[in-house]
């Protein structure tokens, strides 16, 4: 796709799914929108009401299919472009016949993300927005869906702008000093500058500490399920996916590979993991498996160790905070004192998935405004500047100008959260996952 300038092209594409369906829609923008309905049905239907219509074919007159039809006219629509929306029946064949009706016509189908990418060259969205638009896209659980909307209803630009001011702010002052430095200015112009700066600086980086959790968010948090060959790993997790997503057996080393399963887990995206049981063994695949078990156990986001009666957790993978404890295999034990758990008849799961999603929501609880690396990025340059002009406003022969110049960057760091400069160089990785007709 080529980003730079705004196509003159005409497109259309299916905003819904692929599939039979009662209703697909056929999403217009360009220029030709009002030419083509005319085309299509006779005339422009009154702006932005849904009007009853037959489509016709314009060369043949052939009937094409009964239609809802909405027009946007220019400045009033989605892309900010000229647009219409045809509701059509879901057939594959009414879909193709329209398609093909709109091809003839000198439309092109629209590339993945297309409609969006208009928006933004148009300033109906901004950078983040479109950003927050993908992730409610792909946003499966309620915890996702909120986070995007933070950054599709412009949360994050309403925060960025304001720390632009304040900085804005700040390079006022020191602009001021630096035109009019044989003026009687007020003394503790500089401190007012770096009161502002530390403030700013305090807030970013907590922005920063959050935007860790949340990309966890956004892509699922791991739980690595834990212990010897037989305590009941794989059972637990067919219990918890509701079917046999894993082999059991009695035979140690059943499980070789570290098998997932997804679920919604309270609003939270969670994928539990089921490894290898950790032993000494002297099978080569066995081992690369435990290895395996290691490895995403200590990447993963929490772990639930299933133990045996006075076992402690492995001493090969760290007991981290938030982590789990359980005593496997509860349901052949009369007595216990500590937690239990059976994948075999359900005893204790609903307190462990309690316990779960406690923790996982205090950890998102951190979550900021910020919500990706790209904005991480934005946020760390600017701090790498705010730290200079802050060390420079420190010294007892403070240079302006180095201030002045280290404000100014700061200000262009976080002017591209928004996108409103340096915006060719990330389009192609934003609107890469994008789907067509969006």
């Amino acid at each position: 796709m080529i980003f730079s300038g705004l196509s003159k092209e005409t497109i259309f594409a299916p905003a819904t799914a692929k599939g039979k369906s009662a209703v697909a829609i056929i999403r217009i923008s360009g220029a030709k929108t009002a030419k083509v309905l005319i085309d299509l049905i006779g005339s422009v239907p009154q702006e932005r009401e849904l009007s009853l219509r037959r489509l016709k074919h314009p060369q043949s007159g052939e009937f094409l299919d009964q239609a809802m039809v909405v027009f946007f006219p220019n400045g009033q629509s989605y892309t900010g472009e000229e647009a219409a929306e045809l509701h059509i029946h879901g057939g594959r064949a009414t879909l193709n016949a329209v398609a093909n009706c709109l091809l003839e016509e000198g439309l092109r189908m629209a590339e993945p993300g297309e409609f969006t990418l208009r928006a933004l060259q148009n300033g109906k969205m901004d950078l983040a927005q479109v950003e927050g638009l993908g992730d409610l896209i792909e946003a499966e659980t309620e915890a996702q869906r909120k986070q995007a909307h933070l950054a599709h209803d412009g949360t994050v630009t309403k925060a960025s702008s304001g720390w632009k001011k304040d900085l804005t702010y700040c390079l006022a002052l020191l602009e001021t000093e630096i035109e009019f430095s044989e003026e009687d200015l007020p003394p503790n112009v500089k401190n007012q500058a770096r009161n502002v700066i530390l403030q700013l600086q305090e807030t970013l980086e907590g922005e920063v500490g959050g935007v860790a959790m949340a990309e966890r968010l956004r892509e699922g948090f791991e739980v690595a399920i834990i212990g010897q060959p037989n305590s009941g790993k794989s059972t637990l997790l067919n219990y918890l996916a509701g079917r046999e997503a894993a082999i059991t057996s009695n035979y140690a080393g059943t499980t070789r590979d570290v098998l997932e399963v997804y679920m919604d887990l309270e609003g939270l995206p969670v994928c539990f993991l089921d490894t290898a049981g950790i032993r000494d063994s002297s099978d080569p695949i066995e081992k690369i498996g435990i290895e395996r078990t290691k490895t995403r156990a200590r990447d993963a986001d929490m772990r639930i160790f299933l133990l045996e009666e006075d076992q402690q957790p492995f001493p090969e993978i760290e007991y981290q905070e938030g982590d789990l404890a359980l005593r496997a295999k509860a349901d052949l034990i009369k007595e216990t004192q500590s937690r239990g758990i059976s994948g075999l008849t359900g005893q204790g799961v609903d307190l462990m998935l309690q316990d779960i999603s406690r923790v996982l929501e205090n950890r998102i609880a951190k979550v900021g405004v910020v919500t990706n690396a790209r904005h991480r990025r934005a946020i760390n340059q600017s701090l790498e500047h705010l730290a200079k002009a802050y060390s420079e406003l420190g010294r007892e022969n403070c240079r302006d100008e180095i201030v002045a110049e280290d404000l100014r960057q700061a200000i262009r760091a976080l002017e591209t959260i928004a996108g409103t400069i340096d915006i060719e160089q990330v389009l192609g990785e934003i609107f890469a996952n994008f789907c067509i007709g969006k």
